[in-house]
């Protein structure tokens, strides 16, 4: 607990003044006022978290954390939980949508046992993974709480450690995520937070049937009732329904926050662990960039309770970390118009009848 009390005492909110700097900067841009529109957002956003006019995201990394979900034997997921463990060693084989674009965005990808129901100490002592195991799994929180008070900051704890041995050889940090089943505890964390119908916020995961939709909502609600999660307190709201690899998508967010480093969240699961670190410390939302809207329905009432926007929206749902990855390209292209872009004065650019 002393580790999360200190970072969260660390956070502070994107500075204001490099804000202004990089606004200034851009208007001075020899083109239309703002006409690059939201790759200029995301340049001002970059400047206010790193204290930098020219915002450093050369080293970029993906976090993929991994868990498995107690709430999986009730059948709100068609795939059995070993699918966990199966994807874990394709990832750090670099197989999966993830390793592809991780690899074509310039990135690094870090895998981490979070919460796997398997044994994969041969993958760490490989060197390939890295071990940040609570447990081998959530309990089943339609029937009690998904963790103990205790287990839930120690994912936290996990994920902020991993954001500051991490922190020294990366610039950007993206979130990703694997776990059979953990929609559902995605969907019980937003509408704890946002007081919406547990049916609006469930869809079909990994490919749950839309006849099956409705029996994963009850299941949900049942756990939400049964559990009673304070959404004012975000390691109860976790212990009581999230996940351990949530937890630790909180703790990286936190982590990186108090280090000024900025997150791109990928979709439905990362920003769940999003909403935990919001939850936690309001002032590391400036750290957060929406990377792309989910096809899960529960995702635009995210997205507006982070008060965020998505960078893209493609229609996409495999999580993974694979629209953080796409995200990349666009920081990229961002902070190349800060330090590249010329002024009207450099160009020779008249502003006449420009407003």
């Amino acid at each position: 607990m002393k580790l999360l009390e200190e970072t969260l005492r660390s956070i502070e909110p994107a500075d204001p003044e490099f804000r202004r700097r990089a606004e200034t900067r851009i208007l001075n841009f020899a083109m239309p006022p703002w006409a690059l529109g939201r790759l200029l957002d995301l340049a001002v956003d970059l400047a206010g978290i790193t204290r930098r006019e020219t915002p450093p995201v050369a080293r970029k990394r993906i976090v993929l954390m991994a868990g498995d979900h107690g709430i999986v034997e009730e059948g709100v997921c068609p795939q059995p939980s070993s699918i966990t463990a199966q994807a874990v060693r394709n990832f750090v084989r670099g197989g999966g949508g993830i390793g592809v674009l991780t690899r074509e965005a310039g990135a690094e990808l870090t895998v981490a046992d979070f919460g796997v129901d398997d044994d994969l100490s041969d993958l760490v002592r490989a060197g390939v993974l890295v071990d940040c195991k609570v447990a081998r799994g959530t309990a089943n929180f339609s029937r009690g709480p998904a963790m103990s008070r205790e287990q839930a900051v120690a994912a936290l704890e996990n994920g902020i450690r991993l954001a500051r041995e991490l922190a020294p050889e990366t610039d950007l940090f993206g979130t990703g995520e694997m776990g059979i089943g953990n929609t559902s505890p995605s969907s019980a964390i937003i509408a704890v937070l946002s007081g919406v119908d547990v049916r609006s916020v469930v869809g079909p995961g990994a490919g749950l049937a839309a006849s099956r939709l409705d029996h994963k909502a009850e299941v949900i609600r049942r756990g939400i009732e049964c559990n009673k999660p304070d959404p004012a307190d975000g390691i109860d709201l976790l212990a009581k329904v999230g996940g351990f690899e949530i937890g630790g998508i909180a703790g990286l967010i936190l982590g990186a926050a108090s280090l000024r480093k900025p997150v791109l969240i990928d979709g439905f699961i990362s920003s769940a662990g999003a909403l935990i670190a919001a939850t936690l410390s309001p002032a590391a939302r400036d750290s957060m960039i929406l990377a792309h809207g989910s096809a899960e329905p529960g995702h635009r009432i995210m997205a507006a309770t982070l008060g965020k926007k998505p960078l893209l929206d493609l229609g996409m749902r495999l999580g993974e970390g694979t629209g953080a990855a796409l995200a990349m390209h666009l920081a990229d292209a961002a902070v190349a118009l800060l330090r590249e872009m010329d002024s009207f004065e450099h160009a020779d650019v008249s502003r006449e009848g420009l407003q």
